[in-house]
């Protein structure tokens, strides 16, 4: 049963509405319920200012540098490539290079370790918390991810103003910073 419901649009609202239609190739009664339903499906989400993080993952996805991967997918291919005697030295070259240009593309962004670690941490690589000493206990998600994330951590700092000394476990660490130099 549907009833009918009389709305009054501002002129933003009545604009939205006559391109969504547009776009959509629906009448405007459908596109006002597919988006009621939509507002009420993500209402806490709408109702408060979105997050930063959400505003991070929507600028890298948008930019196509990034892509959504399942979690499942990245311990398949590390646990593929890795090995506890040393990873496949086509991937440790590869990963290198990816490491390498990061290092480049960060030189200007992070002035501090916990800044470049909470940007792994919203990449949902590691957990991080920040002790009162300036030391990080990083936690990973396995031993191999570990692995990896240590040593793109060690080289993606190279342009940055400190370096890092990284006490590494089975699948956590302490990192720590260090002025560029000691």
């Amino acid at each position: 049963m549907t009833r009918r419901v009389t709305v009054s649009l501002d002129d933003d609202s009545r604009a939205a509405l006559e391109t969504l239609s547009a776009e959509t190739e629906q009448g405007q009664s459908e596109v006002i319920r597919r988006a009621l339903s939509f507002y009420a499906a993500n209402f806490e989400a709408a109702g408060e200012q979105p997050s930063d993080n959400l505003e991070q993952y929507y600028l890298m996805l948008s930019s196509g540098e990034h892509v959504l991967l399942d979690v499942d997918f990245l311990h398949a291919f590390l646990e593929h490539v890795y090995d506890p005697s040393g990873p496949a030295p086509s991937f440790v070259e590869a990963a290198d290079r990816v490491s390498d240009y990061h290092a480049h593309e960060y030189a200007g962004r992070f002035t501090g370790v916990g800044e470049l670690l909470e940007w792994l941490s919203f990449c949902s690589f590691l957990t991080v918390r920040s002790e009162d000493d300036g030391a990080y206990h990083v936690v990973f998600p396995s031993e191999p991810i570990r692995w990896f994330m240590s040593r793109f951590i060690e080289r993606s700092v190279a342009e940055l103003p400190f370096d890092v000394e990284i006490e590494p476990g089975v699948s956590k660490a302490i990192i720590r910073e260090r002025p560029e130099g000691d």
